[in-house]
């Protein structure tokens, strides 16, 4: 299990599922706001917004916390968020990036830094591992939309770079200028996808052995207890066997 996919689900992990998606709806209303005050207030007109709404509804939000989210934006009690972006090396010289929404950002750097330190890891300057990485479009659909091949033919056509058909979801990747158009394309034939945004994907990975993912993997749970963080990506691959027996 490798990349982004393996922490999709990392705020299900033990614990009160109540706190939990208190938790995850206040990190998606914050970037439904913030996307919304970056652009029009229309889905329709603006990618970024219909990202954070389709995330949103994947998780089940209630339209009236989303149209909320949305109104925020244009109300003058809505917070300044300022996005910033934190790179670091986890334990076994794991690259590790933090996409993060703040209004304070001297506070959050704080938070981060203290829970790269506690896992063994260190935080480090901005650039200084996103190079293994690139930054691409990522659209997924549910995997019983089609069939692997009417996928694929759909999502080259549509100028997809990359299909990968799971047992659970479709991922097609995209180049970044591309996703909104191949998001079109795609519409046009399966229908809303479950997923459409950007997001970070490893050049290569790094397969590390159960204790060092352990510790990585409490790191990555940590980081996504932030408030303020909205995405971690790290480039390392663990057992299936050690996520379940993470979240269990």
């Amino acid at each position: 299990m490798a990349g982004h996919s393996q922490f999709k689900n990392i705020m299900h992990k033990k614990g009160k599922q109540d706190a939990i998606r208190s938790k995850l709806f206040s990190k998606l209303a914050r970037e439904i706001t913030v996307a919304a005050k970056l652009g029009l207030p229309d889905p329709a007109m603006n990618a970024r917004l219909r990202a954070a709404v389709l995330a949103a509804r994947a998780e089940n939000m209630p339209k009236d916390n989303i149209e909320r989210a949305i109104k925020k934006a244009s109300g003058a009690e809505g917070e300044n968020y300022e996005e910033v972006r934190y790179e670091g090396y986890a334990p076994g010289g794991v690259a590790v990036i933090v996409e993060a929404l703040t209004d304070n950002r001297n506070r959050t750097a704080g938070e981060v830094r203290s829970s790269f330190t506690k896992a063994g890891g260190s935080l480090a300057e901005t650039g200084a591992v996103s190079f293994m990485f690139d930054r691409v479009g990522l659209i997924v659909y549910d995997r019983k939309v089609a069939d692997d091949a009417a996928v694929f033919e759909a999502a080259i056509e549509a100028g997809a770079e990359d299909v990968v058909s799971g047992p659970e979801e479709h991922e097609i990747v995209t180049s970044v200028e591309a996703v909104a158009e191949a998001q079109k394309a795609l519409e046009a034939k399966f229908g809303e996808p479950k997923k459409a945004s950007l997001v970070w994907r490893p050049q290569t990975t790094v397969a590390v052995d159960d204790e060092a993912g352990e510790k990585i993997l409490r790191l990555i749970g940590q980081l996504e207890d932030n408030d303020d963080v909205q995405n971690v990506t790290a480039n390392f691959e663990v057992s299936d066997e050690l996520v379940v027996r993470m979240q269990a």
